[in-house]
């Protein structure tokens, strides 16, 4: 087995390699990926609706100022499909006008049949400007069986480093866990947040089991969690965890739970960016604070 947002926004193995990385005050949360043991930043950033904004330069210019300000914070995954629109060119700006900064971990998808995957993974290639991707997930497990067979081989002739398939909106989580069981990809993307917790019935323990890294898609809900949450006061006891806003409070739910590597919210904003990045630091919290978190949101 092998080991957004509008105005505000444990498994043993898995515990001991993110405390091995730091997670007291001040150090920031790293979370190892179970197949090579390597380390990765636990908040990364998506590209879905808000890096597909064309040519338009303005806007441009806010995801190249947003980039800027990840890779400052330590970088990380860099999540996005060929469906998201003009996000995958928009990346490739970024990094081509930033000079390739260090620290990135490039993930994107297949999204096509599998005859036509090849082609389609080159055509990403050449619109984030690399040599090649980090990782490669067949996204909303579409052909996944043939894709899969095409990103394994890729992976064995070394132009990929990881192989991973995804869902997102809470959906085929039961093909997701089929997968999981008799083909294990490297990692999955699925959706997991403080009011969505589907996955902690079995695709969580299974990844754990499997040795599967997880990250999760949607952790605000495309800005609907911090928009509920805006104006009431966070509890007291919020403090324990080093936490001072909505944001980081809903991030830190979904990165301390022992099967999450990482979460890839999503934003043009540079303060949202930095918001999110905090997340990362500071005590992680345990089964019984995780309990009172998603009682006390639950209870608003």
């Amino acid at each position: 087995m092998r080991v957004t947002r509008r105005a505000v926004l444990a498994g043993a193995g898995a515990t001991l390699a993110a405390s091995a990385l730091g997670t007291s005050a001040g150090v920031k949360l790293l979370k190892r990926i179970p197949a090579t043991g390597e380390p990765v930043p636990a908040v990364g950033i998506g590209s879905w609706i808000t890096f597909n904004v064309g040519d338009d330069p303005l806007l441009r210019a806010e995801c190249r100022a947003v980039m800027a300000a990840f890779f400052e914070a330590g970088g990380g995954i860099v999540d996005s499909s060929p469906m998201y629109g003009s996000s995958q060119e928009v990346i490739g700006d970024a990094l081509e006008q930033l000079g390739r900064p260090p620290g990135l971990f490039s993930a994107d998808k297949v999204w096509t049949r599998a005859a036509a995957g090849p082609a389609q993974v080159t055509e990403t290639a050449r619109r984030w400007g690399v040599p090649r991707f980090d990782l490669l997930q067949v996204h909303n497990l579409l052909d996944w069986e043939k894709n899969l067979d095409t990103l394994a081989a890729m992976k064995e002739a070394g132009r990929l480093r990881y192989t991973g398939v995804t869902t997102s909106h809470g959906r085929r989580h039961g093909e997701l866990e089929e997968v999981m069981g008799r083909r294990p990809p490297d990692f999955v993307q699925l959706t997991y947040n403080i009011v969505d917790r589907e996955a902690e019935r079995r695709l969580l323990p299974l990844a754990l089991e499997r040795g599967i890294a997880v990250i999760c898609n949607r952790p605000f809900r495309r800005g609907r969690l911090p928009d509920r949450l805006a104006g009431r006061p966070l509890p007291g006891w919020a403090r324990e965890i080093e936490v001072s806003t909505w944001p980081q409070f809903l991030l830190k739910f979904i990165l301390s739970h022992p099967a999450v590597t990482a979460a890839i919210p999503a934003t043009r904003r540079v303060d949202h960016l930095r918001e999110n990045k905090s997340a990362a630091f500071g005590p992680v919290p345990d089964a019984a604070m995780r309990r009172r978190m998603a009682e006390h949101v639950r209870d608003l």
